[in-house]
Formats: C-alpha cells, sequence, structure tokens
C-alpha cells in the first residue's frame, strides 16, 4: 500500500506541475512560437537564422544549449538582429523543448 501511495504522489506532482514554458500552453499538447528581443537601432538585416534548442523529459532529465550568444557563434552570426523563441511541450512535462531563433549577419 505504502508504494502505491509514493507512486500516486509522485504521478500526480509530476502531471499537474507547470512550469513557464512559454506565453500560452495546453495540458497535451502545445507548440508555440513568440519574439524575444531585437535590435533596437534596426541596423542589422537578417540574412543568416540558427535555431539550437534544450530539452527536457520527464521532468528529470534536461539537456541541450538554447543559449543566443553559442547559437550565433556556432552558425557564423557576428551581429544580432533578433532573438525569438518556440517551445514544444507533450502531456506537459512528458516531454519539452524550449529553443532559441537567432537570425542576423
Amino acid at each position: 500500500m505504502k508504494t502505491k501511495t509514493i507512486l500516486f504522489i509522485f504521478l500526480t506532482a509530476l502531471l499537474l506541475t507547470n512550469c513557464a514554458i512559454g506565453p500560452t500552453h495546453g495540458y497535451i499538447f502545445t507548440s508555440t512560437k513568440f519574439a524575444g528581443t531585437f535590435n533596437p537601432e534596426n541596423n542589422v538585416t537578417s540574412t543568416k537564422e540558427a535555431t539550437d534548442c534544450q530539452f527536457t523529459v520527464l521532468y528529470l532529465f534536461s539537456y541541450g544549449d538554447a543559449g543566443a550568444g553559442s547559437i550565433a557563434k556556432k552558425n557564423g552570426i557576428s551581429k544580432i538582429a533578433t532573438i525569438d523563441h518556440s517551445t514544444t511541450s507533450l502531456l506537459t512535462g512528458f516531454y519539452r523543448t524550449y529553443c532559441t531563433i537567432v537570425s542576423g549577419e
């Protein structure tokens, strides 16, 4: 009985915990893209675009790099025009991605 109670509490916490994953999210499925920041001087053209993501599985494992600076450096973007974001989630915490989209020159 004790094992069933602990398992029930763990699964309930797993399913009912909602950390921030974007401006909106659904319990079963989410796929959103939303604005981040932009170059206020508007003097950089968006000739290149690169994306990288962080992944989370079962709230237990997270991996990836969604840092705008590292994305720009890896993809040869020296001047950033915009930084946008996107999220995908399945069953809230079963599987999640948080992606950063960098554009510039």
